[in-house]
């Protein structure tokens, strides 16, 4: 059974997981961190306060994440098709991690911008900083050791959302445990495929975390 095309096939799904996860982490955060800054922006209590749009984009952001991955996987089969051509496969799977990320993306991005000093802020404002410089020059950086233990959490998710998708051929080592481990119920395959994966929600974490100590000047 554990042969040498079965060590390459493991193989491949690690690269096929950390193609997807890294490269759906990118597009989600592509955006996820402008909606997110958004909704810090707009706030009540914000930079540069908008009640009509706040409300606009925390209705849209609560909409999107209440809709199940599983869900939007199969609902957005036709996008998914018009985009990379196929249903099927690890790139396909990266269009539904996206959009299904984004939104929870955007949460993050909120939760760890309000985390910065208002008295930070007003100092800018004081000074006669613009709303694009407050974001850049202050928010931002200040927020960074928060952003990137958000970029832990959603990379994670993501791994999570991933899995899911080896029901509809998503390709990675969620669709080896599904088709060697649940449907041939050969369960030594899907015991390495879960060492697999928490190795590599272990490394992901590690090297996210690292980053966060590093950026924290406190």
């Amino acid at each position: 059974m554990w042969d040498e095309a079965m060590l390459r096939m493991m193989a491949v799904g690690v690269g096929e997981t950390l193609y997807m996860v890294l490269t759906s982490a990118l597009f989600a955060y592509a955006i996820g961190l402008p909606l997110g800054i958004l909704l810090v922006v707009f706030a009540p209590a914000g930079v540069r306060p908008h009640r009509t749009a706040y409300k606009i984009l925390d209705v849209t952001v609560n909409l999107a994440r209440s809709i199940p991955f599983i869900i939007l996987l199969i609902a957005i089969l036709p996008f998914t098709r018009a985009v990379v051509g196929t249903t099927i496969g690890p790139t396909a799977t990266i269009v539904p991690l996206a959009i299904s990320a984004a939104p929870f993306v955007a949460r993050l991005v909120e939760s760890s911008l309000k985390e910065v000093d208002g008295g930070v802020v007003e100092a800018a404002q004081s000074m006669g900083a613009t709303t694009f410089q407050i974001v850049r020059k202050v928010l931002l950086p200040e927020a960074k050791p928060s952003l990137l233990v958000g970029g832990a959490i959603a990379t994670t998710t993501i791994l999570g959302y991933s899995a899911m998708a080896g029901f509809s051929g998503g390709g990675g080592l969620g669709d080896i445990a599904i088709r060697f481990g649940f449907y041939r119920y050969e369960y030594d395959v899907m015991l390495v495929t879960l060492v697999l994966i928490v190795a590599v929600v272990q490394v992901l974490q590690e090297v996210f975390m690292r980053a966060a100590r590093k950026s924290d000047k406190r």
